[in-house]
């Protein structure tokens, strides 16, 4: 019984140790022992920092959104305008022109038996590849590999000849 005592007085030691260290600097603790302040030149004057650079941050940050709102993820607009037009034959379900995502409901591509529904991400205002992310499915389950790259082709095929056509090369 008394090993549970001395094991349990360990552990709250050793958190108290932990959460201590984890502290500010301001006005001692261990967590004034590892403060960083900014070195001043000799004759020069001190360097002022705004509120935001001043602030510690803490703990609990990691479980608040301190993200801005209006923070919006830049899309390339011929990725996108190609991916809309190569997938006109899926109904559009939902667009969020500001994430770069949209998604479609089921539909069947001209001259063909399989109805397909697809979600496109647009994740870079670049006109490459890897700013491309497209998943498609079918009423069984996701479609083949060779499908999809097929898609993806397609779209940035379209999307380079939607780029040549507007600047007039």
């Amino acid at each position: 019984m008394t090993f549970h005592k001395y094991a349990r007085f360990a552990v709250t030691g050793g958190l108290l140790l932990a959460l201590s260290a984890c502290g500010g600097t301001g006005g001692g603790g261990l967590g004034a022992l590892f403060s960083r302040t900014p070195t001043e030149n000799a004759g020069s004057e001190p360097q002022r920092l705004t509120p935001a650079e001043q602030r510690q941050s803490t703990f609990f940050d990691l479980f608040t959104n301190v993200d801005d709102p209006n923070t919006t993820v830049e899309v390339n607009r011929y990725i996108w305008n190609a991916a809309l037009e190569v997938l006109d034959f899926l109904p559009v379900q939902s667009v969020d022109p500001f994430s770069g995502v949209f998604v479609t409901g089921f539909g069947t591509p001209p001259g063909g038996g399989q109805a397909y529904r697809a979600t496109v991400q647009v994740t870079d205002p670049a006109l490459d590849a890897r700013s491309l992310n497209l998943a498609l499915v079918t009423r069984g389950g996701p479609a083949s590999r060779e499908t999809v790259r097929a898609v993806e082709d397609a779209i940035l095929t379209r999307a380079r000849q939607l780029r040549v056509r507007e600047r007039g090369l």
